[in-house]
């Protein structure tokens, strides 16, 4: 079971870059879920696959060297998920339908995320290079968090508010 939570049932086994695979699996994932249950079940949703990450990514990667393997993708699901939530939250609380998750709100969300999720700025980088399993999810749920802020940003300026 822990293997296939970090693997996100296969998408960590994906190449090449099983990172971004991850990401674009809980992009889609995480759309469906706002379809679903609006906002609500993707931060219910978020939590969830984050408290399944911290408990799923210490078993699986007992023993091994390096905690970080590439084939370990719930900590992409947890953080992508979190950017998500911010567009999902402005249009749950602008009283759009669920059935709508406008395109530049995810698309931004999934480039913002894997943008600091390789780049690695301030504390995204300072968990990476803290290491350990607790590692391998908060630099991803920090990259999650800030994308989610460049995402309402990036709205804003788009659509006036900061001009």
């Amino acid at each position: 079971m822990e293997r296939l939570l970090c693997i996100w049932f296969g998408a960590g086994l994906l190449r090449p870059a099983p990172g971004t695979w991850g990401s674009a699996v809980a992009v889609l994932l995480g759309v469906l879920l706002h379809r679903i249950g609006h906002f609500p079940l993707l931060a219910v949703a978020t939590v969830a696959v984050t408290v399944a990450g911290f408990w799923a990514v210490p078993r699986y990667s007992k023993g091994m060297s390096d905690p970080d393997r590439s084939e370990i993708v719930i900590d992409e699901v947890a953080g992508q998920w979190l950017a998500l939530c911010f567009p999902s939250a402005a249009f749950y609380l602008a009283g759009m339908s669920a059935e709508i998750f406008p395109y530049p709100g995810w698309l931004a969300a999934f480039l913002f995320f894997r943008l600091f999720d390789i780049w690695k700025p301030w504390l995204v980088g300072r968990a990476d290079r803290d290491g350990g399993v607790r590692g391998v999810m908060l630099d991803d749920l920090w990259a999650g968090l800030f994308a989610g802020i460049a995402t309402i940003i990036a709205a804003a300026v788009a659509h006036g508010v900061l001009m």
